[in-house]
């Protein structure tokens, strides 16, 4: 892979992450803590939805948010032919 190429592959990685770290970082923190009074409001499945991201909706947002990244990596590195053939 020319450096060209390996520059654009580690940016778009990188940006990739960012993206999926903001995600992770507002709904554990922003969500399961600093937005949790209003959420509270909001009922799912019986509870308060603040709660409910507190315990476990960030936890499956986590869960999805690897098999993002599985996913974008995968096609990523097929664009730029360094997949495991």
């Amino acid at each position: 892979m020319s450096s060209k190429n390996l520059q654009e592959y580690w940016k778009k990685n990188l940006r990739l992450l960012t993206i999926l770290l903001f995600i992770w970082f507002l709904v554990s923190y922003g969500f399961g803590i600093i937005l949790v009074e209003p959420l509270n409001a909001i009922r799912l499945g019986g509870f308060k939805l603040g709660f409910w991201f507190a315990q476990q909706g960030a936890i499956y947002v986590f869960i999805v948010l690897i098999f993002v990244y599985m996913s974008r990596m995968n096609k990523l590195d097929r664009e730029y032919d360094v997949d495991e053939k």
